[in-house]
């Protein structure tokens, strides 16, 4: 997959498992940000994942956390919820993706070389698991109605 359609694949993910919502961060005791693989980021939060992107840039896949994640609880509370986790192969290609995905909103958690995008809740509890950094998307809240 060439870099546009990399980028278009990920906002569009983003936007469907995101949404454009906002929220407060929980305050929580964080961990040592987690490495390697996307398979190993997904194990540590016991889901399996669904690779939707299997290129030598980035690898991209749909998870369901199976409640693997610390203290993970959704809104309705129950397991966190979908995400998406993405692992890149440079710094400079995933904060790339980071800053054009981010033009569509959501609730990022980044690590080294690797991002899951979620809802705040699900992006919250991973990360009492996998540690890491909360960024947020642009908030389209104010455009409502467009």
């Amino acid at each position: 997959m060439t870099r546009p359609m990399l980028a278009v694949a990920g906002a569009a993910a983003v936007l469907t498992l995101a949404g454009c919502t906002s929220g407060t961060e929980q305050r929580a005791t964080v961990p040592v940000t987690a490495t390697g693989s996307l398979e190993h980021l997904a194990a540590e939060v016991k889901c399996t994942p669904n690779i939707q992107i299997d290129a030598d840039e980035i690898r991209q896949a749909v998870c369901k956390d199976a409640g693997g994640a610390k203290g993970a609880q959704g809104a309705k509370g129950g397991a966190a919820g979908k995400f998406i986790l993405a692992t890149f192969a440079t710094d400079r290609g995933q904060r790339e993706w980071i800053n054009g995905a981010k033009d569509y909103g959501g609730h990022y958690l980044v690590g080294r070389k690797w991002v899951a995008v979620g809802e705040t809740g699900t992006v919250t509890a991973l990360r009492r698991t996998l540690g890491g950094d909360i960024e947020e998307g642009t908030d389209h809240s104010a455009h409502s109605g467009h």
